[in-house]
Formats: C-alpha cells, sequence, structure tokens
C-alpha cells in the first residue's frame, strides 16, 4: 500500500533486505549509520563498506559476527568505523591525541541492568521484569541482552576489534549510575574517563560530527546531584553469560557468530514467554559447546555457522519450552 501510495508522488518504496542494502549504498551519502539489532546489520554494513562510507556502529553484533572480515574491509577501503554505542564512543573519545603503545587497557562500564541485586533467584524473572531497564530506553533484545549481561559481552568482542587489544586489557565494571561512560588505562597509571548523562544522542552526534565536537542542546550533567560513582566487579556466578563471551571472543572464528545467533534466538523466545530468564544462557552454552569452530572464516562460513546455530538452538528452546 505504501509503494502505491507514495509512487504516485514519484517516491520509491524500498523494505525488507532490498530495502536495506540500497540504503546502505544510497549515493551521495559519506557515512552510514548502521543502528539494526542482531546480524541482520552485516550485509548491509558490508555493502556500505564497499560503496566507500564511513560507518557510524551501533550495530555490535556486525563486529561479533565478523570482526575480521569487517575490519579487513574498511582498511581496504579506507573506511572509518566510528563507534555510536555509548561505551565505545567514549573510549574512542579518550584515546583522543594518544600513540601507540601508551594504552594499558580499557574498562568497559555496564549498569548491571535491573537484577544486580534483586531478585536472588533468577528464575522467578518475568518479562516485564527483564525489560525494565533502570537507567536506558532501549529496544527489547537489547535490553534483555543488558539484564543478563551479554550485551557487555557483546560489547567486550567489539572492543577487541574497534581498538585492537587482546581480550586480558578488557575489562568490565559495574557503575550503577552510567554516569562513567567507559574508561582507558595508560601505561603511566593515568585513567581517562568520558562522563556524561545516559542519554544516546551524544555518541550519535559525537560520531556524526567527527572530528570536530559539534554544540548540542542535550541537558548537562548537574555536579549537585551526581555525588556518588560506585564500582563493583560484575557478578559471573549469577550472570554467567558475561564469561561465555569472553570465551566465545578467546575461540575467535566462528565462535562468537554462534554464541551471538545461539542468543538471538533465546531471547527471541524468552520475549515470547517460551522459556525462562536462566534458559536463556542454557541454550547459548549447549549451542557454543556443540559447534566445532572455524578458526579463518570467509563470509559465507559465517553466514553458515550463524544458520546452523539458529537451528540448533531453535530445537533446543522448543524441547525447553516443552517442559
Amino acid at each position: 500500500m505504501l509503494a502505491e501510495e507514495f509512487g504516485r508522488e514519484g517516491c520509491r518504496v524500498l523494505w525488507g533486505d532490498e530495502g536495506l542494502l540500497a540504503a546502505a549504498t544510497c549515493p551521495g551519502a559519506h557515512t552510514v549509520l548502521t543502528a539494526l539489532t542482531g546480524t541482520a546489520g552485516l550485509m548491509p554494513t558490508l555493502a556500505a563498506i564497499k560503496a566507500g562510507r564511513d560507518i557510524a556502529l551501533a550495530n555490535k553484533e556486525t563486529l561479533v559476527a565478523a570482526g575480521s572480515l569487517v575490519t579487513g574491509l574498511a582498511e581496504k577501503h579506507g573506511v572509518k568505523i566510528l563507534p555510536v554505542d555509548s561505551e565505545h564512543s567514549a573510549i574512542w573519545q579518550c584515546l583522543q591525541g594518544s600513540k601507540p603503545g601508551e594504552v594499558e587497557g580499557i574498562i568497559l562500564t555496564a549498569s548491571g541492568g535491573p537484577f544486580r541485586k534483586q531478585p536472588e533467584d533468577l528464575s522467578l524473572v518475568t518479562v516485564s521484569m527483564a525489560l525494565d531497564h533502570p537507567n536506558w530506553n532501549m529496544g527489547k533484545k537489547i535490553t534483555v541482552d543488558s539484564a543478563t549481561l551479554m550485551n557487555k559481552g557483546l560489547e567486550v568482542i567489539e572492543a577487541r576489534w574497534l581498538f585492537g587489544l587482546d581480550y586480558g586489557r578488557i575489562k568490565v565494571v559495574i557503575h550503577p549510575q552510567s554516569i562513567i561512560h567507559s574508561m582507558v588505562e595508560f601505561v603511566d597509571g593515568s585513567v581517562v574517563a568520558q562522563l556524561g548523562l545516559p542519554d544516546m544522542r551524544l555518541p550519535i552526534q559525537y560520531a556524526l560530527g567527527y572530528p570536530r565536537r559539534l554544540p548540542g542542546r542535550l541537558p548537562r550533567l548537574d555536579w549537585n546531584s551526581a555525588r556518588e560513582l560506585t564500582f563493583d566487579p560484575p557478578d559471573t556466578a549469577r550472570f554467567p553469560l558475561l564469561e561465555t563471551a569472553y570465551r566465545a571472543g578467546r575461540l575467535g572464528g566462528t565462535a562468537p557468530a554462534v554464541m551471538n545467533a545461539a542468543n538471538e534466538v533465546a531471547v527471541e523466545f524468552f520475549l515470547a514467554g517460551r522459556i525462562g530468564f536462566m534458559s536463556i544462557h542454557r541454550v547459548v552454552e549447549e549451542v557454543l559447546g556443540r559447534h566445532r569452530v572455524s578458526g579463518r572464516p570467509d563470509l559465507e562460513d559465517i553466514l553458515e555457522a550463524d544458520r546452523e546455530a539458529r537451528q540448533l538452538a531453535r530445537r533446543l528452546a522448543e524441547k525447553l519450552n516443552n517442559f
């Protein structure tokens, strides 16, 4: 109906994969903001890179699933990858002016999600509880990932590809106030942090305006009210998917793509009320454990691993749903 209605006005209406690829390669654009959820963002991002567009990247799963391919292709085509996730934007901002060899490591901050302390029994978590994030207003899938800490695990893998650090130099701390968006530790012991209110408009503006820092009308941080900034280690006993992500990242190859695909399916089943909150981890671990990792995958290998992981995850989730 839209095609018929707007076609009469001389507009071209596109949708689905064709529409995504057309938008990603639109003539005249110099920067493409990729903000799709999941690996749906991979193919449009690759198409945009091949078309010579700089990438303002808000779709972390693209680098999780195919980090080596994406970064290699960007280098080949002289394309910049500009981080839009608040944590990676913070790291990027803190690194401005630094030189190779000066960085000791990076610290990604996490809010801890809605279940940082309560309830003690996570098997009692409902969908509505998981979607009630204390600080951020995000889509359903990302909000559930925040509740399981998988979102932070995906960000760890994304950071590895964006900043070229090994996993031992990428740490996560729980920072419930979400005021410090991430930090960089330098070799002399100095730590530089980027602070601001939890508002995605700031990292989006920074990426789209780079290298200029544009004036903005966003709310300012009130130092009279920001009196407490606290930090805790992540509780990986309660939220094991963070360690799962580290393990998949270290395995490399197709492992991160498989982990991500299994998680997308498991979260889909959870949101539909078909499996419990703790079953998300069970599905991801089972799928990753059964996968035979391809160490140097091409695009077809990654897409095939993704497809097989989704099929297995659905079978496992269906089985859990029947109990």
